[in-house]
């Protein structure tokens, strides 16, 4: 049998992605305007440290703020203190985000497991201003229609 190096390249990718993951962490989808944050959290991890994971991304990634709609200019400052109050939303359809979210009502001490979420779910996150109670947290979120996608490729009608 030949050797082939490509074969033991790829065989330690492998290895190594499967090192990186373990069988308890979740790929979480977090969504806010026209982002989506891809995040492996453990199942067990306390939504604190997620909260400190979700910030640290966004501030590498987005330090001029995130887009809320591809037909605005406008962002949302992604916040500089530790301190600032992170709220989760579930979609109220999996298979329709356009349905809106539902609060997720968290401690810092819960966990993803504990709170019901599972691999792959689409998770809202929306930042709470000073004197912002949970239930006036407002999740904005893109949600491309698949016609908006042929009106750009073929035009409006007149």
């Amino acid at each position: 049998m030949v050797s082939n190096p490509r074969n033991r390249l790829l065989d330690l990718r492998t290895k190594v992605s499967q090192s990186q993951v373990d069988a308890t962490d979740y790929s979480i989808r977090f969504k806010y305007g026209v982002h989506t944050i891809l995040l492996f959290v453990d199942s067990l991890q306390s939504f604190s440290a997620i909260n400190k994971s979700l910030l640290e991304v966004l501030r590498e990634r987005f330090p001029n703020g995130l887009k809320i709609s591809p037909a605005l200019s406008d962002v949302t400052p992604v916040p500089t203190s530790d301190d600032v109050r992170i709220v989760y939303g579930l979609p109220n359809n999996v298979n329709d985000l356009s349905q809106g979210w539902k609060i997720l009502r968290i401690d810092d001490d819960d966990k993803p497991v504990s709170k019901g979420l599972k691999d792959n779910i689409p998770v809202a996150f929306a930042f709470l201003a000073d004197g912002e109670e949970l239930d006036d947290a407002q999740f904005l979120v893109d949600v491309p229609t698949l016609d908006d996608e042929y009106e750009d490729e073929l035009g409006s009608d007149p």
